[in-house]
């Protein structure tokens, strides 16, 4: 193991900034580095060391130098910029982790945890922004892809979708959703009802799959059992009020939120 004033933390931290320099996944520089994603993850949270034989491929696969790296003065600004990564693969599979919203997607999304909830009286606007970030979440976390692009802003009630709103705006005028006003448990709530059936050809089975065990699990949660429960997810913990959650932040959960299934001899 490496032995010098650097404590795993520190490495973790700096392994995280230069990969998010080169715009390379976890999932893409794990295969570099020939390691699992999950060793990685625990290298870049601090909780696993690295050994000089995996830091000294590190620095061939994403260029840097090691001297610079170890340095007390170590600035990821002053490492060379070097975007063009030699190995092929990785050049070929490069996806920047910032969501673009795919507005079809969305709204195919919608329509199909709407038809799942039509006739259950607990979800209102409230459940029905947490499903969607656990369902966004969720598939971050298996697959590295965005299922709908979504950006979600961290208020005191849980994670809140960016552009929802204008979304359903649309879905209201052109008569795909229908908004209600509703009471339960003495609260007035806003629901919406599908006046249409998502279009399954728009949506990967890997998708629905992500999105039928978020809807079994949660579907039928009060509002304030599934915001309590938003709460205790690490994007969410980890993210400043008002601020956006990063999509990175789900490869650091735990369970119960962790959706991966990893091998028993994983680090």
């Amino acid at each position: 193991m490496i032995t010098n004033t650097l404590s795993q933390e520190q490495i973790g931290l700096r392994i995280v900034a230069i990969r998010k320099q080169k715009e390379l996944s976890q999932e893409q520089l794990s295969k570099l580095l020939d390691i699992s994603r999950p060793s990685l993850a625990q290298i870049e949270l601090g909780n696993r060391s690295i050994s000089a034989l995996e830091l000294q491929r590190l620095a061939l696969v994403l260029h840097f130098s090691l001297d610079d790296f170890m340095s007390e003065s170590f600035s990821v600004d002053k490492l060379q910029r070097d975007n063009s990564i030699a190995h092929a693969t990785a050049q070929e599979a490069i996806r920047i982790s910032v969501p673009e919203l795919q507005i079809q997607k969305l709204k195919n999304v919608l329509l199909y945890v709407l038809e799942y909830c039509a006739g259950k009286p607990n979800v209102g606007e409230t459940v029905l922004y947490k499903l969607l970030y656990f369902s966004d979440f969720n598939y971050y976390e298996l697959y590295e892809e965005h299922l709908t692009g979504s950006k979600y802003r961290k208020l005191p009630f849980g994670p809140v979708p960016y552009s929802l709103d204008k979304v359903i705006n649309e879905m209201l005028e052109s008569q795909q959703i229908q908004r209600i006003k509703t009471h339960y448990h003495g609260y007035t709530q806003t629901r919406y009802i599908p006046l249409e059936k998502a279009d399954l050809l728009q949506l990967k089975a890997s998708e629905t799959a992500v999105m039928d065990y978020v809807l079994k699990q949660m579907a039928d949660w009060s509002a304030k059992a599934i915001s309590e429960y938003s709460h205790g997810d690490l994007p969410w913990q980890a993210t400043d009020e008002g601020k956006e959650i990063d999509y990175e932040l789900a490869f650091y959960r735990e369970q119960p939120y962790s959706v991966r299934v990893y091998d028993e001899n994983e680090e």
